[in-house]
């Protein structure tokens, strides 16, 4: 049970520092309009989905977050983060990191996800 803790926080830790502070630190910055803007999303998405992540990284990362709010949390990152590996796929092809970094940070999720579930005896349904 200590291994498990110890590997949800450190997952749920590293999710939140990609998704919740990488986000409320660059999100405005140059670098990310132009990232948006190559994928052909409008400005106003960019900054929607930037609240949308820090808020959600939030309930991800605060314990006295749980239940259904959690859950939604999870799966609105599950949706964003298979969503920008399409986007990134699409426009860039499967040659490019930046396809295949979701991926690699979904997993990060999951792992965070089913260590969450087995700590708080709630069933996955999986």
């Amino acid at each position: 049970m200590k291994a498990t803790k110890i590997i949800y926080w450190i997952t749920t830790i590293l999710f939140f520092l990609f998704e919740g502070v990488m986000p409320a630190i660059y999100g405005n910055s140059d670098l990310a309009k132009q990232g948006f803007a190559h994928l052909g999303y409008p400005e106003y998405f960019r900054v929607l989905l930037t609240i949308f992540k820090i808020t959600g990284a939030l309930v991800l990362i605060l314990p006295f977050f749980k239940g259904r709010i959690k859950e939604w949390a999870y799966a609105g990152f599950t949706f964003n983060l298979i969503s920008a590996a399409v986007s990134h796929a699409a426009v860039d092809g499967l040659s490019n990191g930046q396809t295949f970094f979701p991926v690699f940070v979904m997993l990060i999720l999951a792992i965070s996800y089913f260590t969450y579930h087995k700590l708080y005896g709630v069933s996955s349904g999986l």
